[in-house]
């Protein structure tokens, strides 16, 4: 595919063969991929060839993959997949927990599998993560660390909550329907509701003590959906 004639991959896994068949498949449809055996080498490859994307592999021969992917989401919000054999909930959720986008269980379809990567990027670009900080007011959005500051603290942001503060601050003179921020933030292949999106507004309120009788930083445009913003920041 011409779109994705320039977008690089990093495959961090330990499996040689599991290395060989997901670089055939990306390059097949298109797409230039790295590789490495292990975390260290792995975080050395993320910082000299920049990718695109990551794909990263949970259990390392020397550092988890939990901490690969700790150790790059301090520098950066390049979108990140897990590649994992365990199975059970809890270990998805602390892949989860440490910044990974998404996950995909061993064994995989390696076509699903660049399916799941076309739609992280596909998420990355509608979002905006242009890696600029965005600023209103005492909120500060750090896209390259993708960290979300309210009077210089840390807030502490789901992923879809995130992604949603980082849509609407990007574009805040533009009013989002709840379907385009889902799809914005979950991507074509979504099958949720549209009421979901209310309850990762009210959250995010919370957390920013934004009144929502008279909202400061996300405004309900009734019949239509919500924007950032209500004027000049103070």
């Amino acid at each position: 595919m011409e779109m994705n004639s320039k977008v690089s991959v990093l495959i961090i896994d330990d499996e040689a063969k599991i290395r060989e068949l997901i670089k055939s498949y990306l390059e097949i449809n298109g797409y230039s991929a790295i590789c490495a055996a292990a975390g260290l080498e792995g975080l050395n490859a993320f910082e000299k060839y920049k990718p695109s994307l990551i794909l990263l592999d949970l259990m390392l021969p020397d550092i988890t993959g939990e901490e690969c992917c700790r150790r790059i989401r301090e520098v950066s919000a390049v979108p990140i997949i897990m590649l994992t054999a365990k199975v059970d909930e809890e270990s998805i959720i602390r892949g989860l927990k440490t910044g990974a986008d998404d996950y995909v269980c061993k064994p995989f379809s390696p076509r699903q599998l660049v399916a799941r990567v076309e739609a992280a990027l596909r998420r990355t670009a509608r979002t905006g993560s242009s890696g600029a900080p965005l600023a209103w007011g005492d909120l500060v959005v750090d896209q390259a660390k993708r960290q979300a500051l309210f009077k210089g603290t840390e807030i502490a942001l789901t992923r879809d909550e995130y992604f949603i503060l980082t849509l609407l601050m990007s574009r805040p003179a533009k009013i989002f329907t709840r379907e385009e921020i889902l799809q914005n933030v979950k991507g074509d292949e979504y099958e949720g509701f549209d009421r979901a999106v209310d309850t990762h507004i009210k959250n995010l309120r919370a957390k920013l003590g934004d009144d929502p009788r008279s909202p400061k930083y996300i405004i309900t445009v009734y019949g239509m959906g919500y924007r950032f913003g209500a004027g000049e920041a103070g």
